[in-house]
């Protein structure tokens, strides 16, 4: 299946209005939403734990890929990229965010929720979700990341 697949992790540490977008607008492209904290439980959950969990189903497989928002997006993204695997970019505009698969082959997306509106989320989506193939210029770079991520050394 060539990325982004259909099971998308989507965490939040609270309801913000580019999150509400974001799991109708998937849901509407016929994505299997899979909520994480304040998307599963309706109230303000700790933003390490949602992006650590977002992280882990990602990494697990359990997720094809997924999204991550905090008030800032800085938070969940870090709490993410703490698990092997994960290479969460933080994308509050359309071409950060067609970049970050491009060249970084990035699997979480991160955006903040103060900053992103709900035109911007499915903007920046709807540039993540076309960008199946990374540029192959990139490919060693890619490749040097993971290699750092499962051994810790370049």
């Amino acid at each position: 299946m060539a990325f982004p697949g259909k099971r998308v992790a989507v965490g939040a540490d609270d309801l913000y209005p580019a999150v509400n977008a974001v799991v109708r607008y998937l849901k509407e492209k016929g994505f299997e939403i899979i909520p994480v904290g304040s998307v599963r439980t309706g109230r303000p959950e700790p933003w390490p734990f949602v992006g650590y969990e977002v992280g882990k189903l990602v990494a697990s497989g359990d997720a094809d890929w997924g999204i991550v928002v905090c008030y800032t997006g800085t938070g969940v993204s870090m709490a993410a990229n703490k698990v092997r695997g994960v290479r969460a970019a933080l994308c509050n505009d359309a071409e950060t965010a067609k970049g970050a698969r491009l060249w970084n082959d990035a699997n979480v997306l991160a955006m903040s929720g103060r900053l992103v509106t709900e035109y911007l989320a499915k903007e920046i989506l709807d540039v993540w979700i076309s960008t199946v193939k990374i540029d192959e210029s990139e490919a060693k770079n890619i490749e040097l990341l993971k290699r750092l991520d499962a051994e810790g050394k370049l």
